[in-house]
């Protein structure tokens, strides 16, 4: 919602400054038509040449995700430490058989089952069951420090993939400028080859070649640029429920107090969806 607010209030304020300071309008929305064909078709085949379908399809998700923001509300991190923090303490209490079948097969857990909503989340579900399921098969003789490795390295996979659809609206964003200047440059080559024209053709002719050139800044630092830096910010809160889990997977291995192993996994959080510790406690009794 604020990406397109954002949008609207960039191109009233760039064109109605234009408009309100004596530019006349006509001669831009005639030129920019002609203009967006050489620079979005340049930019199409970039995006075409440099991707495969499977990144092109993540970066429409990508801008999915700029619009509805991110994909964990604060109930969500909540869910994810307490039913992390409940697997653990079975396993501290009755042992690996008694976790064995839940994180072996998370869709039938009663555990899972209570937070339906997270079950839905197939990667940060697959992370806590084959980290559990690891621990379990290893008869409790793996090292807290391994087990963190192996965890570091899986949400290491999933983030690159995550952040893919950045990168790409990020290198989008920096070949605009360059785009539009290719635009420009075919309108002065135009412009060169009607040379015997009165000056007000010329004028024109030249004006329109211009319009490339900005529309290729416009929509590099005005759009795209904006729009690649919202979807840091989202992934990047997406990131920290699996951050949480891994806290409290090894706090739990490290032999911490529940109300310690709890605060570490919740002090980490964005302040937007940090519980209180008396809150996230309250989950745990089922409060």
């Amino acid at each position: 919602m604020f990406a397109a607010i954002g949008i609207v209030i960039l191109l009233v304020m760039v064109f109605g400054g234009f408009a309100i300071t004596g530019g006349a309008l006509g001669p831009v929305m005639e030129a920019i038509p002609h203009e967006m064909l050489i620079i979005g078709g340049a930019a199409i085949g970039a995006l075409v040449t440099g991707n495969s379908m499977h990144e092109l399809k993540g970066l429409g998700g990508g801008l999915a995700k700029v619009i509805k923001g991110p994909k964990h509300n604060k109930q969500d991190h909540i869910d994810a430490i307490a039913v992390t923090t409940k697997l653990m303490r079975l396993l501290r209490t009755d042992g690996a058989i008694a976790l064995e079948s839940h994180v072996q097969d998370p869709q039938a857990s009663a555990i899972f089952a209570e937070y339906p909503r997270l079950l839905a989340n197939k990667p940060l579900i697959a992370l806590i069951a084959d980290t559990l399921t690891l621990i379990v098969v290893s008869s409790g003789t793996l090292e807290v420090h391994a087990v963190e490795e192996v965890m570091d390295n899986a949400m290491k996979t999933h983030f690159h993939d995550m952040t893919e659809p950045q990168h790409t609206l990020q290198g989008l964003a920096d070949s605009l400028p360059a785009l539009g200047i290719v635009a420009a440059v075919l309108g002065i080559v135009k412009t060169m080859g009607s040379i015997d024209k009165p000056p007000a053709i010329l004028g024109g002719m030249i004006g329109s070649a211009l319009v490339g050139t900005f529309m290729g800044v416009l929509l590099a630092y005005g759009i795209v640029a904006p729009l690649a830096g919202r979807l840091k910010q989202v992934l990047e809160q997406d990131e920290q429920i699996f951050h949480a889990v891994k806290e409290v997977i090894t706090s739990s291995l490290h032999g911490w107090p529940q109300p310690m192993v709890v605060e570490r996994a919740r002090s980490g959080l964005g302040h937007s969806f940090r519980p209180g510790l008396s809150e996230m406690l309250d989950a745990l009794r089922g409060r």
